[in-house]
């Protein structure tokens, strides 16, 4: 039989943190099953009388902090050569991420598996997917008006704004009712009333962290990694200085995944990281959900074996 030839589109493998890349955990997990990985980034996609294709490398990974992988020299393959391509470009989610999911499903079509589905990816924006369940979530309003924004802020008297296609905690404002800037920062963030910017009130449970659920098929992983933000701070978010500490997923929390698991499977999104604050989903992140490795650490896990195990058995069905 011969290996299953899986492909990765990531940002460069020679600037991740591989103690703590999720994608890096996947890539060693398809080692110890000895596919072969190949793995390339969005400028190296290109279609070519009638075939979309990639420049690529073939690429060994090692589960060290220093020396981490050995690429092969460059060659141009078809996508639709690999069993599985993985897609775990981090946001921006600007046009080009949009281009190379079309390519992506170009690959999918002639019978690739892609992980995430890319229509998917591009129907489920990962601040508005969660309006499909108004039970789940906080209030919340999307607009680009800043005067309706005022309005929902006065009327919470705390609320956090944030844009529609940011990560990591980037241009994400606490605004209380009577700061001074709060004009300035709506300006800011709809382009002066151009484009829609999200909402919510303000959950004072952040202070317990801002909760990263895993979830395969729509089914969950039994601990999730509560970031608990650095002092003086609201955001749970690791990219901004937020510590990760593991517990088990609450009542509240299986309910929630229970929740949103239909759509997720309806919409093949194979792996997803619910975040939840308090009681309520806040984003649903399908573009290249993080914290695989922190939860494998403190709780003794393989999420990627377990993820690679619904793959397998995705192209046994196909």
């Amino acid at each position: 039989m011969r290996p299953i030839k899986i492909a990765v589109l990531m940002d460069d493998i020679k600037d991740i943190k591989p103690y703590k890349d999720s994608s890096f955990a996947m890539m060693l997990e398809a080692t110890r099953r000895h596919w072969e990985i190949y793995t390339f980034d969005t400028p190296d996609i290109f279609a070519q009388e009638g075939k979309v294709l990639a420049t690529c490398a073939k690429t060994q990974v090692f589960d060290t902090t220093q020396n981490w992988y050995k690429k092969e020299a460059d060659i141009v393959l078809s996508l639709e050569s690999f069993d599985v391509i993985l897609m775990r470009k981090d946001p921006p989610f600007d046009m080009n991420y949009i281009y190379a999911t079309y390519f992506l499903e170009q690959a999918e079509k002639n019978g690739s598996l892609v992980v995430n589905k890319p229509q998917s990816l591009r129907d489920a924006n990962e601040k508005l997917f969660a309006l499909n369940f108004p039970h789940c979530i906080a209030k919340t309003l999307v607009s680009s008006n800043p005067k309706q924004i005022k309005e929902f802020i006065k009327k919470q008297g705390v609320g956090i704004v944030k844009p529609l296609d940011g990560m990591g905690g980037k241009d994400i404002f606490k605004l209380t009712w009577g700061d001074d800037n709060i004009t300035e920062v709506l300006d800011y963030l709809t382009h002066q009333g151009n484009s829609p910017t999200m909402a919510q009130e303000f959950l004072p449970e952040i202070a317990q962290g801002d909760k990263r659920i895993l979830l395969i098929n729509g089914k969950p992983i039994d601990y999730a990694l509560a970031r608990m933000p650095a002092a003086g701070s609201f955001k749970g978010n690791l990219a901004a200085g937020a510590t990760g500490i593991g517990q088990p997923l609450s009542a509240r929390d299986r309910y929630l995944c229970e929740q949103i698991a239909p759509m997720l499977r309806e919409k093949g999104l194979m792996f997803v990281g619910l975040d939840v604050i308090g009681d309520y989903i806040t984003e649903i992140n399908v573009t290249s959900p993080t914290c695989i490795r922190e939860l494998d650490t403190q709780f003794n896990l393989n999420i990627a074996a377990n993820l690679f195990d619904a793959i397998e058995q995705q192209l046994d069905q196909s």
